[in-house]
């Protein structure tokens, strides 16, 4: 395994690419689990996929009410937080706590620990693999007679000036 985090989440590309796939395993692992990826479910997964900030719920009905004839019929949040509660439930997406939010997971069919690397700045948060955090904190619990059952990392910092993506900019 590379020993090296992936944060391939900071890098300037376009996102329709992250969405296709990110639907695409979506509905494998629903069919596979025997669950229903209903239409507002996808609608949501595909906004939180839109780039790699996490969204808030509100931020999210006020997508779906623009989507859904130009407002005319609104979404109710509680909606919004049962679609948000499946697509976790299914580990399609990761709560970022810090921020109330939401992101799109990378890694679905694999399980996995949360850990996030999150720009104060512009808000743009990449999924780390590293196994060599779940083992720090692993062992730091067994020391102290914890058990760990689940964890999220959230790390907050400053991504470096990067290039605007332009139109004739590679993937």
């Amino acid at each position: 395994m590379n020993k090296r985090a992936k944060i391939s989440s900071f890098e300037q590309h376009n996102h329709s690419h992250c969405i296709d796939n990110a639907l695409h395993e979506a509905r494998q692992l629903c069919q596979k689990k025997a669950v229903k990826l209903t239409p507002l479910r996808e609608q949501v997964l595909t906004f939180v996929w839109q780039n790699h900030k996490p969204l808030g719920a509100y931020a999210l009905l006020e997508m779906l009410a623009e989507a859904n004839n130009n407002g005319k019929r609104r979404v109710a949040p509680p909606t919004v937080y049962r679609a948000l509660y499946f697509l976790q439930e299914c580990g399609l997406v990761h709560r970022i706590a810090s921020l109330n939010a939401y992101m799109g997971c990378c890694r679905p069919s694999q399980s996995h620990q949360s850990h996030f690397f999150i720009c104060r700045q512009c808000s743009a948060t990449a999924e780390l693999t590293s196994t060599a955090i779940s083992q720090t904190i692993n062992q730091a619990a067994k020391q102290t007679g914890f058990s760990a059952e689940t964890e999220c990392v959230e790390v907050v910092g400053l991504l470096p000036a990067m290039p605007k993506l332009t139109a004739t900019s590679p993937q």
